[in-house]
């Protein structure tokens, strides 16, 4: 699995979490931080997430961090 892959695969997990809570991706933004474009991105693996991104993103999603990793 190439990093595009590993992208892709943490986006679509952080996704689901997200879709599993019925949070938009505005609400999320606003939880972490960020901005609608910025989670987007991330969900769509088009951007690399950093360590206090991730740390924000699973805390507002209430899980460890290790489960966004299906890889």
């Amino acid at each position: 699995m190439d990093i595009t892959q590993k992208r892709a695969a943490l986006g679509a997990a952080i996704r689901a979490r997200r879709e599993e809570q019925s949070l938009s991706q505005e609400k999320l933004a606003l939880m972490v931080g960020s901005s609608k474009s910025h989670i987007w991105r991330i969900e769509t693996g088009r951007v690399g997430v950093g360590m206090d991104d991730l740390a924000r993103i699973a805390d507002a999603l209430d899980v460890e961090v290790r489960s966004l990793f299906t890889f």
